[in-house]
């Protein structure tokens, strides 16, 4: 089952650091007004339990990620942050104009050396950008607006766990300045 980060986190309730405001699409057909998007403050602090996000179970070995985001011109923040019960960062999305994979499986692989780093993808421009980022075995494929693919290899272990009894953090890395 698909799991949406921003209803899990609640943005909907408008927590405190998040406003809505136009989205991607300004005039949808078959549809009133633009499509919803959330700005998100420095003074958000957005998390769940990860457990939240997945009641039924564990974290999928094989999974994608998909996002419609506008970051700050030059920005480079990490978007969403998975720890497990240790703290240990498992999964991070990090946007800007490197966009980095960040993936640790139960076994420390790959080592942070290894992250896929997307040098030649800048999502940091300033305009919208639809991001696919899709995990299947032991390669990481990023698709930007559709049409720019690029492939890394992930050098993780062959049954990959991520835990899900630690938690979810949108918008920053636990302990950094920066966010996104």
């Amino acid at each position: 089952e698909p799991v949406d980060v921003l209803k899990a986190l609640e943005f909907h309730n408008s927590p405190e650091g998040v406003t809505r405001t136009a989205g991607f699409c300004t005039n949808r057909r078959n549809s009133k007004g633009s499509d919803v998007a959330y700005r998100v403050s420095k003074t958000a602090q957005l998390s769940a339990p990860t457990k939240q996000l997945y009641p039924d179970g564990g974290f999928p070995e094989d999974f994608s990620i998909l996002m419609t985001v506008k970051p700050k011109k030059g920005i480079q923040s990490f978007l969403l942050s998975i720890y497990n019960e240790q703290g240990i960062q498992q999964v991070g999305v990090e946007v800007g104009r490197s966009p980095v994979f960040l993936f640790e499986d139960q076994n420390g692989k790959p080592a942070p050396e290894d992250y896929p780093l997307f040098r030649t993808v800048n999502i940091a421009d300033g305009k919208w950008h639809r991001v696919a980022i899709s995990v299947e075995k032991k390669s990481v494929t990023m698709i930007v607006d559709c049409n720019k693919k690029t492939t890394k290899p992930l050098d993780r272990s062959d049954k990959t766990v991520v835990d899900t009894n630690g938690i979810t953090v949108f918008g920053t890395r636990i302990l950094d300045e920066e966010v996104f």
